[in-house]
């Protein structure tokens, strides 16, 4: 059985709010070429990173995932890692 306590209290926990980068910088550009700046949105076997994890506006988000998209169309990004 478990018992409950009446007076234990719950632990909130707060993080640090992550900043857009794009919107904190406005000279760096989003560009479907400029695979130094894409890599960092997606993971090791070839996901895009969620807004959430990345810290990404929205409106940033919808623009690097788009660039992301073209860039494996054009054969600068992979689609997913080869190997077993």
């Amino acid at each position: 059985m478990v018992t409950k306590r009446k007076n234990q209290k719950k632990k909130t926990f707060y993080s640090k709010r992550k900043i857009c980068r794009f919107c904190a910088n406005k000279e760096q550009t989003i560009s479907y070429k400029d695979y130094s700046t894409l890599r960092h949105f997606v993971s090791e076997r070839g996901k895009i990173i969620p807004r959430r994890i990345s810290g990404n506006c929205a409106k940033h988000q919808r623009e690097i995932t788009r660039a992301i998209k073209r860039a494996r169309v054009m054969a600068i990004m992979p689609f997913t890692v080869s190997g077993a």
